[in-house]
């Protein structure tokens, strides 16, 4: 393959492996001849190639690792190439250059002192638990030590041998072993102040609680807090949004906590004041057997589920990451939970179509609480423009053409709108398009050129300086309240430290700051132009806020968007009939249909336009109540009712276990036979839901 051929990076990579290949010969050269120029240069520019490796490209240095040549080997390599020089070059004695081996034999026996007590440093400050938004002081709870020190040896050892490898050279060029001596004896001083400093975090002054007082506080801290429902979340790293989705809905509950299994999710979940307990072992995880805790919630499925489903004290509901017709709504593994919460009535007679063995008594219908935000639908477009809302789901792992219209419906339908002069069109494509088919990401592509050429053609009044000034300002505003600030060098330990309890005003706050964002993103846009919306602001909810119009496909944005009323199309790539499309999936029910080539497009939106003409109006408001459930009560209150109907049968279970106990029974304990997994794992298994919408939101 030619370099043409070749991605940029890896063009760099191999020109980055080509340079030291040829540095390590120039100082071998330079050893052999001898000569103390090639030495130099060949010494120099191999530790500046290292240097600019260890920051610029990790993953070579990474490479190069596994293949057992990493940084220890070639600093070692580089040193032993000077002394040899060293050696030929007779400018130093046999003597003094043995002196100055078994120096700089001590530097590296010194860093690898380092590496052992960083390790041990690393092991005593990772404890059986992680916590946030909680006060864990009593565990004694520190500062960690310098990266460099306990976390980066590679850094450590190119940093600190500098000296000496530097002192070695110009001993080679000037003929003087006391540059080589200073040198050395600077690098074994850092080292050895290195190894000492770390230590100091073993002392029992800055050495964290051992695991049995960790145990011991966490039975007294759930004993004070008493909470009543807990969210349950395991996952990968890119999932950590099915978790976030329930946060607001959580925190209006009595006495809260997030269950978490990953140590990496702590930080993965987004702000909030509900306290975050991660439980990595199973053992540890069962300090919640003797707990006030009575119920759990379950937004997805993992493959560590079936860990906290065997606590006979705790009863679990599944509560999803999105619903929709999809037959990943029906997952068999939703039996296992004691009930399933479901939004409305089409979800209930879904799994009882689907017959995967959950019964229809434990089928519980609680809405959808986090649509609280979305506006309802005041009627048609005031303004001179009709804001369009274009959200596809993504191609799914399955193949199938009709899962999303990006591929085959994609640009027909941006076509028609944007020939549309009235129409301003909002594209929030879903995060992982393209992800499994490239035709999808190429489609995508496409969409977003053709939108930005369209906004090429579109003169008008845009908003002046002030409009993204305080864009920004608002922007500075938000972050400060929605993401942590540590140092570089915090760890786990630090973090849950700095990371203790709040005050309790912070969602309100971050409530307050977002809606003050969004009123600020829109209004930095002149109202004629098109937006590419991928980021993870503004939310979709927001879009569907400013939008007249809703174009998706067969996904839980269509539920969504239903808590509005307003008129939606749905694009059919599925190859069904339009008969066959509306009657396989009940949310297209109330939709207009969009064929491939989107030739019903401007009917539609004469449709919105014109509200005499929405044949669809009365529909919408019937599909709403079928898929999301009444009006009144209001969703947070039936989802509070079903909280406290739960947590009744768990009291009453534990009274009827506490009265045979009383009669001399046995009572039940957690699965003796079940033991820690050996790691973590940012993997989970195969999930239900609608994932792949639910990004969006």
């Amino acid at each position: 393959m030619s370099l043409a051929g070749l991605a940029p990076r890896r063009i760099v990579q191999l020109c980055a492996l080509l340079s030291m290949s040829v540095l390590f010969l120039v100082q071998l050269a330079g050893a052999l001849l001898p000569n103390a120029a090639l030495l130099a240069v060949g010494t120099a520019g191999g530790l500046a190639l290292d240097t600019y490796l260890r920051y610029k490209q990790p993953g070579l240095v990474s490479v190069l690792a596994k293949v057992r040549f990493d940084i220890t080997v070639r600093q070692l390599l580089r040193d032993s190439l000077v002394l040899l020089g060293l050696l030929r070059l007779d400018e130093v004695g046999t003597g003094t250059q043995a002196v100055l081996t078994l120096l700089l034999l001590g530097v590296y026996l010194l860093h690898f002192a380092c590496q052992a007590a960083a390790v041990l440093v690393r092991r005593s400050r990772s404890l059986p638990i992680v916590t946030r938004n909680i006060d864990a002081s009593a565990l004694r709870l520190t500062q960690a030590p310098p990266r460099i020190l306990s976390r980066r040896p590679g850094h450590r050892l190119l940093a600190y041998s500098a000296p000496a490898t530097a002192g070695l050279v110009l001993s080679a060029l000037s003929g003087r072993a006391l540059w080589a001596a200073v040198g050395i004896g600077v690098s074994l001083a850092l080292m050895a102040g290195g190894v000492v400093f770390l230590a100091t975090w073993l002392l029992p002054k800055k050495r964290a609680a051992r695991a049995q007082e960790v145990t011991n506080w966490l039975d007294k801290w759930l004993a004070a807090y008493q909470p009543n429902v807990a969210m349950y979340f395991s996952g990968g790293a890119s999932s950590a949004y099915q978790a976030n989705m329930w946060l607001s809905t959580l925190s209006q509950l009595d006495r809260p906590l997030i269950v978490l299994r990953e140590r990496f999710m702590v930080q993965k979940i987004d702000a909030t004041d509900v306290p975050v307990i991660c439980f990595p072992r199973v053992s540890t995880l069962f300090s919640l057997e003797s707990s006030t805790l009575r119920m759990m919630l379950h937004p997805a499925n993992s493959g560590k589920t079936s860990q906290v489903l065997r606590i006979p004290t705790i009863k679990h509901a599944f509560i999803n990451h999105g619903e929709s017709d999809k037959l990943s709504s029906c997952n068999p593994y939703a039996k296992a939970y004691d009930e399933v919460w479901v939004a409305g009535p089409a979800a209930r007679d879904r799994y009882a179509l689907a017959d995967v063995g959950v019964e229809d008594k434990d089928v519980v219908e609680v809405g959808r609480p986090q649509l609280a935000p979305i506006r309802p639908y005041t009627g048609p477009p005031t303004g001179p423009f009709t804001t369009v809302l274009y959200a596809p789901t993504w191609e799914g792992w399955d193949g199938n053409p009709g899962n999303t219209s990006v591929v085959l419906a994609g640009e027909s339908i941006v076509r028609e709108l944007l020939a549309d002069d009235s129409v301003r069109l909002l594209y929030k494509p879903h995060p992982m398009t393209g992800s499994v088919d490239p035709r999808a990401g190429a489609a995508d592509e496409r969409i977003k050129a053709m939108i930005r050429e369209a906004n090429t053609r579109r003169t008008g009044e845009r908003p002046g300086a002030e409009a993204a000034a305080e864009l920004a300002r608002r922007t500075a505003e938000l972050d400060e309240l929605t993401s942590s600030s540590f140092r570089k060098s915090a760890d786990e330990m630090e973090r849950m430290l700095l990371q203790g309890a709040p005050d309790g005003s912070r969602e309100a706050a971050i409530r307050e700051a977002t809606a003050a964002w969004e009123r600020a993103y829109w209004a930095s846009f002149p109202e004629w132009e098109h937006q590419i919306v991928t980021g993870p602001r503004p939310a979709i909810f927001a879009c569907f806020n400013v939008a007249d119009l809703l174009i998706s496909d067969v996904s839980s944005v269509i539920s969504d968007w239903l808590s509005s009323e307003k008129p939606y199309a749905v694009a059919n790539t599925s190859g069904l009939s339009e008969r066959e499309f509306r009657s396989t999936f009940p949310t297209v029910g109330a939709a207009a249909v969009l064929s491939e080539d989107a030739h019903e497009l401007p009917a539609v939106l004469h449709s919105v336009r014109v509200p005499a003409e929405d044949v669809h109006a009365q529909d919408r408001a019937a599909l709403k109540e079928r898929l999301l459930g009444p009006s009144d009560p209001p969703s947070m209150v039936r989802f509070a009712d079903a909280v406290r109907a739960l947590s009744t049968k768990a009291d009453e279970r534990r009274e009827r276990m506490a009265a045979r106990t009383d009669d001399g029974g046995a009572r039940p304990q957690g699965d003796p036979e079940l033991v820690d997994e050996p790691a973590e794992s940012d993997s989970a298994a195969p999930d239900q839901g609608d994932a792949e919408d639910a990004v969006n939101a």
